[in-house]
């Protein structure tokens, strides 16, 4: 049994402490160090990518479908997320590892050779990209059961927020390395986390061998959510509607089957909690936009600016780092003011940030940096909050579901979002007019952060209606 605190992290019963003494405070952190490295190496590859796709796309003669580089990988790192938060119950933590470097290495080798050695394909890339993210994730998800299960009370809340800190830096550094990268070759992006091998003995040493006693993984389940869920962000790209049409069904086969299994990852009742879903709602809402400011303001740099990635990169990145500075201080600024507050701080930062962007676009890459830091702001205030208040809809018996449901709900809204503005910068079909007075290119741009803020908008709004009824189960 897990439960969640206030600040948005995972924190264990005393007893499942007690009944795993089989590594010890100080092995936990010889382990947590090298998985927390991996884990941001794997991250900058995700970050620097998601910067550059569009120029990847032309470099392989498919722009049209250059929003995949980032939308399918991150579907398979929400799918990723929930399936290894379950592992973590009853299989090996090294058994986890090997697996999730191997993968990590063979994504990186694959994904360099094939693009730089033979003819760069779209193709290849999203596929290196998929195996890449789906080992990445396990030093991530490793990382928080070793924390969780392992250290003393006094140091969780530390390691917590090296993680969270880990993430948002590493964020930073990948927009900064991809910028320098694409000055070269962006086929290097895919060997950053291959150093990782080095860290594979000292993991193997310290991690457990021990199984745990968690129920088996529903394949069944995940398979088929996973795929109607890959199917519906697909849709967004190609505009294919039978695409949505396989999604709806198997969102349905999916709604017969845990209506009819014995033991469904995830039952019916879960979905007839209101009170839930109005704080996922929250959670699609205002992560739809998150992968999409960085793309549209590298867009803006090399199309009105006409500065380099690597330019760009130099003023972007300083929103990662505020980002950075407002994730690891989120914890103690709720404590202070208190979630409700929390979240409509961080919808408000969020917004402001998409909307001065928008009248920005023509005045300067300083101005859009300013805007952009608004926006990470909002960003990194807003995980803790949010996530503790879906959480707190649940029972304690769920909240692992809960985690794994938030996980998933984050990515793929994260990806559904790149689909749209991917597919919106590309056909420039907003070029004609625009609120801030601008035209052409301009026009187009200032539309896409304006598009960007209305999920923020509706999420506001949903919000500030309904969040005592969102309180009332918890309260």
């Amino acid at each position: 049994m897990t439960e969640i605190n206030n600040q948005g992290t995972v924190n264990p019963s005393t007893s499942a402490v007690q009944n795993e003494p089989e590594i010890t405070n100080e092995m936990a952190i010889k382990a947590l160090i090298p998985l927390l490295i991996t884990f941001i190496l794997g991250t900058l590859c995700l970050q620097g990518f998601n910067l550059v796709f569009t120029e990847v796309g032309k470099d392989v003669g498919a722009p049209a479908q250059a929003s995949l580089i980032t939308a399918l990988p991150s579907i398979v790192l929400g799918i990723v997320c929930f399936v290894y938060g379950s592992l973590g119950d009853f299989v090996s933590l090294k058994k986890l590892v090997v697996v999730g470097i191997i993968l990590l290495l063979v994504g990186s080798a694959f994904g360099f050779a094939a693009n730089i050695f033979m003819q760069a394909n779209i193709w290849t890339v999203i596929i290196a990209r998929i195996i890449q993210t789906a080992g990445e994730q396990v030093a991530g998800s490793v990382y928080l059961v070793v924390a969780s299960k392992y250290l003393k009370d006094s140091l969780k809340v530390i390691f917590f927020g090296i993680f969270t800190a880990g993430y948002q830096v590493s964020a930073a550094i990948g927009v900064f390395a991809a910028g320098w990268l694409t000055s070269i070759h962006w086929q290097y992006l895919f060997l950053i986390p291959i150093v990782t091998v080095v860290f594979l003995p000292l993991l193997l040493h310290n991690l457990p061998n021990k199984s745990g006693t968690g129920n088996k993984v529903d394949v069944w389940g995940f398979t088929i959510f996973g795929t109607a869920t890959a199917f519906l962000t697909l849709f967004f790209s190609y505009t294919a509607w039978w695409m949505l049409l396989v999604s709806a069904a198997l969102y349905v086969v999916f709604a017969v089957y845990i209506h009819k299994a014995s033991n469904p990852f995830i039952t019916p009742t879960f979905f007839h909690n209101k009170h839930w879903i109005m704080a996922i709602s929250l959670i699609l809402l205002f992560y739809l936009p998150n992968y999409s400011f960085s793309p549209i303001f590298n867009a803006i740099g090399t199309g009105i600016y006409h500065l380099g990635t690597q330019e760009v990169s130099l003023y972007i990145v300083w929103a990662f780092v505020v980002a950075a500075v407002f994730g690891t201080c989120s914890g103690w600024i709720i404590d202070k003011i208190g979630k409700r507050a929390g979240i409509i701080c961080a919808a408000c930062f969020q917004l402001i940030g998409l909307i001065i962007a928008a009248f920005c676009v023509s005045v300067s890459p300083a101005a859009l940096a300013i805007a952009g830091c608004l926006y990470y702001a909002g960003v990194g205030l807003l995980y803790s909050p949010v996530v503790d208040t879906a959480l707190g809809t649940l029972s304690k018996d769920e909240s692992g579901r809960g985690v794994g449901m938030n996980d998933l709900a984050m990515n793929v809204a994260g990806s559904i979002g790149i689909a749209i503005i991917g597919g919106l910068m590309t056909s420039k079909n907003m070029t004609g007019f625009s609120i801030a007075g601008l035209t052409g290119d301009a026009a187009n741009f200032s539309n896409l952060f304006l598009v960007a803020s209305i999920a923020t908008i509706i999420g506001l709004a949903i919000f500030l209606i309904f969040n005592k009824a969102i309180y009332s189960e918890s309260e």
